[in-house]
């Protein structure tokens, strides 16, 4: 679904407080930050990730985002342990998320450690657009990608 050029793939979950997509692919859960997100930080500036192997609570921070607007933690939408991190997709474009949020600019890629019991708040297909169609409505947001 499209909304004020914001694009919100119904195949996806979402953590709508945190404005973190999530795919599943097996044991396998990878994360972004959505197109709502990307616009309201800006320009990306900069990326620090947490280290591979490291075990992080639901809630707590994955990576820290700088942008010329926002600095601030992408957080674990459930317990994980960090299991790849786009950190050389940065190191060659920082504004990899602000182009393709989707796709490559994935930033995290975790295996979930309590999913079950954590994912409650995840929210998918027609449901995520309806919530993300009032969000934006209500932040007034129009959402607008970098390009080459």
């Amino acid at each position: 679904m499209i909304f004020y050029a914001c694009e919100i793939p119904e195949d996806l979950y979402y953590d709508i407080e945190h404005d973190v997509w999530i795919r599943f692919e097996g044991d396998i859960a990878i994360l972004g930050l959505t197109d709502v997100a990307q616009t309201r930080c800006g320009k990306f500036a900069a990326v620090s990730f947490r280290d591979v192997g490291k075990k992080v609570a639901q809630g707590k921070t994955l990576a820290t985002i700088e942008s010329a607007k926002w600095v601030g933690p992408f957080p674990a939408p459930f317990s994980c342990e960090i299991a790849e991190v786009n950190e050389a997709g940065f190191a060659r474009d920082i504004l990899l998320a602000n182009k393709d949020p989707y796709g490559i600019g994935w930033l995290v890629k975790v295996r979930p450690m309590n999913l079950e019991a954590e994912r409650g708040h995840l929210v998918t297909g027609q449901e995520a657009a309806e919530k993300y169609k009032e969000r934006i409505k209500e932040l007034k947001i129009n959402c607008l990608r970098c390009i080459d």
